[in-house]
């Protein structure tokens, strides 16, 4: 189907105010950029969605925001925000967090991980098993879950690679658009690599700064060559118009083939980065939604 209005309204709004993409400057320029992008996204009048409680605190060591839902359904969530590994943190995705919140009725724990190229691969992923490990300790009643979007995604499915192998109890994961091939190899990284958002381009600069020898061999870098055999289950959600979605895409497949129960959302008319648009693009609040409730019901089996 075409690009959906609404977010072809988006993309000529940032072309008219001049943003020149993601990646343009030092990682200090990009992260200022995306911040203040991701928060003008909210307005003059913007209402965070009520939660029961936010706490700011660490989990043994690593900066997290802890978000109560509204309505407790007894479910965890470690949420890993995106931001291409060098952007990103827990305000620019805390609308989300507490949409996560309230609509699984988890407890929500973000995680402000380590950023390349600072702290490239695999600190990041280090400090998303850490804040696992924490939850579950503080949480053993709970079924927990890893989710995340982006680049965030990429880090829920190696945090779900990683629990698989220590014997952690990991419920499911929530994948929102990863990236799980470095090479970049397919169809729609040409297709859709300029003008909806993300660009190929900034899928090189990002690799550069988080997985300098560029990934390839490395299981949690390199999703599609991973082995990912009696890994938690999965809901993969993602957007006909982005460059990651053949890769997301053959994910699913990987998944189905290993023999993982996984189900796959594929966004019509979306881009990459859907479910920052929250209240704002009809269509990413109904796949988001979607999403969701696959997710919680995997989290209750």
């Amino acid at each position: 189907m075409p690009l959906d209005p609404q977010f072809r309204t988006v993309l000529d709004t940032l072309a008219a105010a001049g943003f020149t993409g993601l990646t343009d400057g030092d990682a200090l320029t990009v992260r200022e950029r995306y911040r203040t992008l991701a928060l003008s996204r909210r307005g003059p009048g913007f209402v965070p969605e009520p939660v029961a409680a936010v706490e700011d605190t660490t989990a043994d060591g690593v900066p997290v925001r802890i978000f109560m839902p509204a309505q407790d359904r007894g479910l965890a969530v470690v949420y890993l925000h995106g931001g291409g590994w060098v952007m990103g943190d827990l305000d620019t995705h805390d609308p989300l967090c507490r949409r996560v919140a309230n609509a699984l009725g988890a407890v929500v724990v973000s995680v402000d991980y380590r950023l390349a190229p600072e702290h490239p691969f695999p600190s990041g992923l280090d400090d998303a098993l850490t804040v696992l490990r924490w939850t579950l300790a503080r949480h053993p009643d709970r079924p927990v879950g890893a989710a995340g979007d982006s680049a965030g995604a990429s880090l829920a499915a190696g945090v779900a690679l990683r629990a698989r192998d220590a014997g952690l109890p990991l419920a499911g994961q929530l994948l929102f658009y990863p990236a799980t091939d470095p090479a970049m190899a397919s169809p729609s990284v040409r297709d859709n690599g300029e003008g909806y958002f993300l660009t190929h381009a900034d899928m090189v600069w990002f690799l550069e700064q988080y997985a300098p020898g560029g990934g390839t061999g490395v299981p949690e870098v390199d999703l599609l060559a991973a082995e990912v055999g009696g890994v938690a289950p999965a809901v993969v959600a993602t957007a006909e118009f982005d460059p990651l979605r053949d890769e997301g895409g053959a994910y699913v497949e990987r998944l189905a083939a290993a023999g993982v129960p996984v189900e796959h959302l594929p966004g019509p008319g979306l881009i990459h980065g859907y479910a920052a648009f929250l209240g704002v693009v009809d269509a990413a609040d109904a796949t988001a939604v979607q999403a969701l409730d696959s997710f919680g019901q995997v989290l209750t089996r």
